[in-house]
């Protein structure tokens, strides 16, 4: 993995697009190796549907605080954006593909959306 992180690295270094960059993942293992070998590139923390732990929970296992937390769409709270604003994260969800579903999450104040539709974002 370490390997690998190093030739992605290698490739946005030369090509000069890390000010453009948020690596984004779900293995805390490559989030570890970005956070210790590249601690000046912005990370997020990829969150499934599924998880059932806290804010809280989740930076302490991560054993540091990424640059945003990017969880489902579906499990988004206010409470939750309210403990990743507190930690100095942005919070960006993923993946939404439903006009009123982006409306929604707007609405509650994240600050970004991934989506496989970016055609959607100009009637927001």
């Amino acid at each position: 993995m370490e390997t690998f992180i190093d030739l992605a690295m290698d490739v946005i270094n030369k090509k000069k697009i890390a000010d453009r960059v948020v690596i984004q993942t779900f293995d805390t293992r490559a989030l570890h190796i970005l956070h210790r070998k590249y601690p000046q590139y912005a990370l997020s923390y990829l969150i499934d549907a599924k998880e059932k732990r806290s804010v809280d929970e989740l930076i302490k296992s991560l054993g540091f605080i990424p640059a945003a937390l990017s969880p489902h769409y579906s499990i988004v709270t206010d409470n939750m954006i309210k403990d990743c604003r507190k930690r100095g994260m942005r919070i960006i969800p993923w993946t939404v593909n439903d006009l009123d579903e982006m409306k929604r999450l707007k609405a509650m104040g994240v600050d970004g959306i991934i989506s496989d539709y970016s055609d959607l974002f100009a009637q927001l």
